[in-house]
């Protein structure tokens, strides 16, 4: 299973000290600092929501806290041993343990195989480098929200990288010159430095009607299981063509319930629903 990241989920990156940059491309996805400090990544940067202190950012950080220990080997024992090089392998989902403390991605690059359910996430005591030029390759339908990388200290990305997946670091993230993020770059102490090309969240799973019941005269619930913290649009159509909006919200638990009161008996309705994992 995943690992719940609940309202840390939208953020592409999270800080607990500054975040700062020198040049980087967009970030796709809220930036969040808690406690209030210096935000040194200018809004141009940012195609989602900046927060700096606040309700909101200081949730997200409880939330990291959490997914931090649901993911760390007390709560998740056995962890595989494939070294402390993942360069050159390829692996199956599954939990994987550092048996050195720390993790590398230096001789080669890695490649993650499986579906679009498995789940991998690493543990390290201590350090996560990924060297220049290297990747993290997805195959067989893998999907980088899937992918959890729990880091004891600091984790960095030197330049040219292609990452993917949600780093969860006790310290500090670096992610230097011209390297991609598909996924997060959440600390929970020290600093993110963001000097890539573009940072993006990982997109969420697509929402799934699970129930549509025709509850009186005129009215339909419907329940959809979703991202929860992802904003969800709701929206009806009779023929196809022409749909308007039911319901727009963010919803904190899945799945959700929703009413359409104009939903006549013998009248044809379609419904789709999506979520907007950033403006």
């Amino acid at each position: 299973m995943a690992i719940d990241l609940r309202s840390a989920a939208p953020f592409t990156i999270l800080a607990g000290s500054t975040t700062t940059t020198t040049g980087g491309g967009i970030i796709n996805g809220n930036v969040g600092l808690s406690p209030l400090g210096s935000q040194g990544i200018p809004p141009g940067q940012i195609n989602g929501t900046s927060y700096n202190g606040g309700p909101i950012a200081a949730q997200a950080q409880l939330d990291l806290n959490s997914a931090i220990i649901a993911s760390s080997p007390a709560q998740l024992p056995g962890g595989m041993n494939v070294g402390a090089e993942l360069g050159a392998q390829n692996l199956a989902g599954g939990v994987y343990a550092s048996p050195s403390g720390a993790f590398g991605i230096t001789a080669a690059d890695l490649t993650l195989h499986g579906g679009p359910k498995d789940v991998w996430v690493f543990q390290m005591a201590s350090t996560l480098t990924v060297g220049v030029g290297r990747r993290v390759v997805l195959t067989g339908g893998a999907q980088s929200r899937n992918v959890f990388w729990q880091v004891g200290s600091s984790a960095t990305l030197e330049t040219s990288c292609v990452f993917v997946g949600t780093v969860m670091a006790y310290a500090s993230i670096t992610i230097n010159a011209s390297s991609t993020l598909d996924g997060r770059a959440l600390a929970q102490n020290g600093a993110v430095t963001y000097n890539g090309s573009v940072g993006t969240l990982p997109l969420p799973a697509a929402p799934l009607f699970t129930q549509i019941i025709q509850a009186g005269t005129n009215t339909a619930t419907l329940t959809i299981a979703s991202s929860p913290y992802f904003p969800l649009t709701l929206q009806s159509s009779p023929d196809l063509l022409t749909w308007a909006d039911i319901a727009s919200n963010t919803p904190v638990a899945t799945p959700s319930r929703f009413t359409n009161t104009a939903a006549t008996v013998g009248t044809k309705r379609f419904y789709r629903a999506f979520l907007t994992p950033y403006p």
